[in-house]
């Protein structure tokens, strides 16, 4: 019987070595499978600043180029602009010489008495063909008469009381005046109420 609680004490031993050896084992598995999940761990921790690192460059590149494409539209804009601008004012000069020929054909036509005169008709026909390439070009007569007084349209010469008119309306033009698009090209001369 003793020998049967010896052999009993032996495999108890066994048992408790194998336990332990078995323990032992699956801590270091564990601790195996810690590692492991630890460097995959870091290894995804390091994939995501990677991709977060490159989705900011590729953020910041299409910032960029959203920038330029804004900043091409705007130049485009710009040079249209100015070149409309270039081909309304490229013949300013001329048109500026043009003004005073229309000027003495007005008082050419006012000094005939004849209307039915060819003199007259021709002066007359060359005046409005004058006033219809003018208008081609963009050139406008500024309204003065019975209009307020812009100091940016017209050149007042002289002031008169007048009854029965406001204060500051232009009562005559003295000379016409004109402008292309919106830059004036001759102010009118007029007489202002006061």
């Amino acid at each position: 019987m003793q020998e049967n609680n010896i052999e009993k004490e032996e495999l108890k031993k066994e048992m408790d070595n194998s336990e332990q050896e078995i323990t032992e084992e699956t801590v270091e598995q564990e601790e195996t499978t810690d590692e492991t999940n630890c460097d995959d761990n870091i290894t995804d921790i390091n994939e995501k600043l990677e991709e977060k690192k490159l989705q900011d460059e590729i953020d910041k590149v299409n910032e960029q180029y959203q920038r330029l494409q804004a900043e091409y539209a705007n130049y485009r804009r710009r040079t249209q602009q100015e070149k409309e601008t270039i081909g309304l004012f490229a013949n300013e000069k001329i048109l500026n010489d043009l003004i005073p020929v229309i000027d003495s054909m007005e008082r050419a036509l006012e000094a005939c008495e004849d209307k039915e005169d060819s003199m007259y008709k021709g002066i007359d026909l060359v005046y409005k063909q004058l006033q219809d390439t003018l208008n081609k070009f963009g050139v406008e007569e500024i309204e003065a008469l019975d209009q307020e007084f812009d100091p940016n349209l017209h050149l007042a010469v002289m002031q008169e009381v007048i009854d029965g008119v406001e204060a500051n309306k232009v009562v005559m033009v003295l000379q016409k005046g004109y402008k292309l698009g919106s830059k004036v090209l001759r102010a009118s001369m007029v007489k202002v109420s006061c």
